[in-house]
This record gives C-alpha cells, structure tokens and sequence, in this order.
C-alpha cells in the first residue's frame, strides 16, 4: 500500500519535488523520491519484531540539496546514470568519434558526471496492485548531455512486493548509439544503525573480478578470488581482512557466477545481532561492492553520524570502464533497441 505522499517545492530547484512511502503486509517500508530517483529510507524488521532504518539517507529532500553533501556526494540511495562507475579520463570511442566526458573522480568520468541522473527531478507516479504497490520514474536525457551521444528516454520503476522484496525493473531507448549502465547506490546497515557494517556477514556469488589501478580503473584483467581478501564464497565479516584490500576498503567489480542474463543472486548479507537478511540478485553480469570507505562523519541522520564503513552498496552493473575495455560485457546501445536490467533485494531474517 501506499502510507505516504508528499509534494513539496524545492526553490533551490525552482520545482516541485515528490515523496512516496510504500509498505508490504510484513510492514516493511520504502521512500522514495522523484529527485535523483533517490531512495531515502528503507525500514524492516529485526527477529525481536522491531522495525528500524536499515539504509543510509535523510528524512527530507533539502539534505540532499545540502552544500556539505553536495561537495563529497556519497550517492545515497541515487539513480544512477548514464554510466555508473568510471569510465577512464572521462574518455571513450565509439564508432570512430571520440568522446571527452566531464572527469569529477581524479581525472575519470563517475556515475554519469556532476549531472548524472542522481541530480535530476524525475517524473513520477505511482500504481497499486494486489500484491505489489510502486512508482515509475521517467526521464528523458538529451544528446550530448554530460557528453554522452543519444537523446535517451529512462523508465525505473520500484516495486515493493508482499514477498518482501524491493524490486528495481530499468529499461532505455536512444536514437543515437550509446553507452548505457544504470545502476541504484543503496547502502545498507542491517544493524539499526547501531554499529558500522564490518561484523555483518557477507557471502558474494562471484569467484572472480576485475583488479584495479591506482585511479581505481581496471587493469583489464579477470583474476580468481582464490584466497584473497576478496574470497567471500564462505560466509565472511565484512571486516576480517579489509585491512588487506589496496587503498582503503572494498571497492571492487565482482563477476557473477554463471551470468546468464535473468535474475542471478549476487551477495547475501545477515548482521547476527538483529537477525536481519539481505540477499541481492541482478540481471546484470557484474556488481560493485563498496564499502563507504569515504563517509568521513560530516553527514548525519538524526543522531547517527555516517562514518567510515557505516554501510554495503551492492551497485549491479556492467564492468566500469566497459566502453574502453573491448573484452568486457558490452555497454553499447543502439536505436531501435530496449536497455533492461533488474536489480532485487529480498529482505529477511534469520536465526543465524
């Protein structure tokens, strides 16, 4: 059903912004708002039956709008678009014309550029049906936008369903060939946000990835977890060997396991204390799991403070740097065809 909604004009935006809560028989709640496609909060319950915030964001639309957040935007609960992660030097070719992109991580192009869709007021409704309730958000990208070809039309639509799972369905058109990677930046704390994510229990369905430069750019290679600190085929805390990992935590392209364009589950996740359970599954062939390793404190909820590995983004994805890596899953789009991907998280709880 939907228990929420709120419309609200946004002068620093000069428009009106729109805020829907959704929630299932088991009473769990999702809002959601139409700028940035932004999913603010998401509520569950723990084993003891106590409902709590398990995703990093804020409880109004201004804090988003926030100079502080702004200047070191961490992405909370974004749409993100036109190609999620990074693309080297904000650079690529596509059928012999080259591309220069606006670089605002170092000198690489991140999540679409300081445009991308996570600053964009969507268009929004919503739909009710017996077993599921959501919003479709559209949008329409024009050519060259943030230096991407194409004038690009956008459909996400978010569904909670009754069996407790949030389901993100996107689909894109272009008229021109492009490169297209859309992704959610959700960060979850399955804690009540009482502690930080490195005791939560992590299991990733991927033996393999793509190691980075010091740029954080693929090096174009596909190695084996093996033993490494990035082996979470057993259950593993987050924070067992996160001292290992380069640079200062997970940040990483994993590869699903026998990716065969349906939905395949990519990360379960259980935090002990609470009982709660999250398990992601994608459609996509790869995943970034990030580890917040850059909430420095500055942004706060309340009276949570978001510090550094405060929350796990499971961002599914095809590889960063796809569109200069020829080896790896095609980002390309071409008039006449139709861009899908699924992303869905199941929540739950366990006794373990």
């Amino acid at each position: 059903m939907i228990i929420n909604e709120k419309r609200q004009f946004i002068p620093s935006l000069n428009q009106e912004v729109k805020t829907v809560t959704l929630q299932n028989r088991k009473h769990t709640q999702v809002t959601i708002t139409n700028y940035g496609g932004i999913i603010m909060s998401i509520k569950t319950s723990d084993r003891r039956g106590n409902f709590a915030e398990i995703a990093l964001g804020f409880d109004d639309v201004e804090s988003y709008l926030d100079e502080g957040y702004q200047n070191n935007c961490p992405y909370f609960g974004a749409a993100i678009g036109r190609y999620a992660n990074r693309i080297k030097n904000g650079q690529f070719t596509l059928d012999g014309k080259d591309y220069n992109l606006e670089s605002n991580n170092g000198p690489n192009s991140l999540h679409g550029g300081p445009g991308g869709f996570h600053q964009k007021v969507w268009k929004m409704e919503t739909f009710k049906e017996p077993k599921r309730t959501g919003v479709i958000l559209t949008l329409t990208s024009d050519d060259m936008e943030e230096g991407f070809p194409g004038k690009v039309g956008v459909k996400m639509t978010y569904t909670l369903t009754f069996d407790n799972e949030l389901v993100i369905d996107y689909e894109a058109t272009t008229d021109k060939t492009t490169v297209i990677n859309l992704t959610n930046h959700s960060y979850f704390n399955l804690s009540s946000m009482q502690s930080n994510v490195l005791n939560h229990l992590m299991v990733l369905y991927a033996d393999k990835f793509t190691p980075k430069d010091k740029n954080d750019i693929p090096t174009g290679e596909i190695v084996p977890v093996n033993d490494s600190p990035m082996d979470f085929l057993l259950p593993k805390t987050i924070g067992e060997r996160i001292a290992d990992v380069d640079g200062r935590g997970y940040d990483h392209n994993f590869i699903i396991n026998g990716h065969d364009d349906d939905l395949n589950i990519g990360a379960r996740l259980v935090d002990k204390n609470t009982g709660r359970s999250l398990e992601f599954y994608t459609t996509e062939p790869g995943f970034q799991v990030y580890s917040g390793n850059y909430l420095d404190g500055s942004l706060q909820r309340d009276d949570i403070t978001f510090t550094e590995n405060y929350g796990i983004c499971f961002e599914a994805q095809k590889f960063p740097d796809s569109p200069n890596q020829d080896h790896f899953p095609s980002a390309i789009l071409k008039p006449g065809e139709k861009y899908r991907q699924t992303t869905l998280y199941k929540f739950g709880i366990t006794d373990k």
